[in-house]
């Protein structure tokens, strides 16, 4: 089975859930949930499995729980599939 892992800047309190990928690759997904009992990280993994159209227990949280920087693994996706996905985010 392909999977895919991400490493990402999370930004909770934000107006919209909005994926941005900066010109040195680097990676920050914004949050309308707060950083307070899980909710942004529970919204982090909504969010994300509809940005790459897989299902949310493919999205799994490798660290970070507690931390901005965070290692996202992405179940039934290739690095290449998810390269073509980001692409259309890039700045």
């Amino acid at each position: 089975m392909s999977f895919a892992i991400l490493h990402l800047k999370a930004k909770p309190n934000g107006r919209l859930n909005q994926v941005q990928v900066a010109a040195d690759g680097g990676l920050m997904v914004r949050l309308k949930a707060p950083a307070h009992a899980g909710q942004a990280n529970a919204e982090l993994v909504a969010f994300l499995a509809e940005v790459f159209g897989v299902s949310k227990s493919s999205v799994t949280i490798i660290t970070g729980h507690t931390a901005p920087f965070k290692k996202v693994r992405l179940d039934g996706l290739s690095e290449q599939e998810c390269q073509q996905v980001l692409a259309r985010y890039r700045a």
